[in-house]
């Protein structure tokens, strides 16, 4: 009896384990995606939790305490960990509530371009060739100009602000989105699932939203995350530039522009808003990587 058991356990074919489990066993393959996982993760805790972790006020002024520097370099100050800018207002704080502005920018401009690029995507995948003609075109216009040049002419028409900024910037990637998701359709269309979901008496719609779009999906997040570094890159720049989040908003692209004619007296006020975009923006693109070699089934090693 127990030869029998074991021999019918082992016909038992074993189950797949789940789609989470088998995407983190991939994902976790690129050490470099892991680290930018808990960089970013540490990044989002920072962004929720910069009341509670700010010493100070960032927009509260000490015109007795200006351009303190850190407090490893000499006439540092434990009041001031990382020093403190021109006016007074504590870099620490600072850099925090920074991090929870661009991590908003993030989120809105990746949920604008995708909302509407997918959308205006799966609309061409499915139009007549002479709409899908003129949508792509007009993408293709888009995406012939400078990405940061035609976000720094919208912003300019709508006018300098931090709202203004995201709308420009989701309008700049959308064509992205656009692309990916049309070509994601297209692919999709001609499968057998598709055809019997026609068969079986399936809408336009259902065909568009239920049956097609979930499997264009894993191309899509990826383009988000890469997306989402974009966004808080070309915010700082807009920032920078006067044309983004405008004084005295703690925004790191903001930031830099207020200190850059100090560059050369006191270095920590220009390093640290400029090391925190560096890292938040190596560490999602390092994490987009590991999404994409775990998302896509070509880049799978068996």
């Amino acid at each position: 009896m127990a030869d029998a058991s074991s021999q019918i356990a082992s016909t038992v074919p074993t189950s797949r384990p789940g789609r989470l489990s088998e995407f983190w066993r991939y994902f976790k393959e690129n050490r470099g995606a892991v680290i930018g996982l808990y960089i970013f993760a540490a990044f989002v805790l920072i962004a929720l939790g910069a009341d509670i972790l700010a010493p100070y006020d960032p927009t509260a002024q000490n015109r007795a305490a200006t351009l303190v520097p850190p407090v490893w370099q000499e006439g540092g100050s434990w009041s001031f960990p990382l020093g403190t800018d021109p006016l007074g207002r504590d870099m620490l704080s600072r850099l925090l509530h920074g991090a929870r502005y661009s991590f908003f920018v993030g989120i809105v401009v990746v949920v604008v371009a995708s909302f509407g690029g997918i959308l205006i995507g799966l609309v061409a995948g499915f139009a007549p060739r002479w709409l899908d003609t003129i949508i792509m075109r007009l993408m293709d216009i888009i995406l012939a100009f400078p990405s940061l040049l035609l976000a720094l002419v919208l912003v300019a028409i709508l006018g300098p602000s931090l709202t203004n900024a995201m709308i420009a910037i989701a309008l700049v990637l959308q064509p992205h989105y656009v692309r990916l998701t049309r070509a994601s359709v297209i692919n999709e269309r001609t499968k057998d699932y598709v055809t019997s979901a026609r068969v079986a008496g399936a809408g336009r719609l259902r065909l568009m939203f239920i049956t097609v779009l979930p499997n264009c999906l894993a191309p899509i997040i990826v383009q988000a995350a890469l997306s989402f570094s974009t966004a808080i890159l070309d915010a700082a720049a807009l920032g920078f530039l006067g044309m983004g989040a405008q004084p005295p908003t703690p925004e790191w692209g903001t930031m830099l522009a207020e200190a850059r004619e100090f560059i050369l007296r006191a270095w920590w006020v220009v390093t640290f808003p400029g090391l925190a975009i560096l890292v938040t923006v190596l560490a999602i693109n390092l994490m987009g990587d590991g999404l994409r070699d775990a998302l896509d089934p070509k880049l799978k090693r068996s």
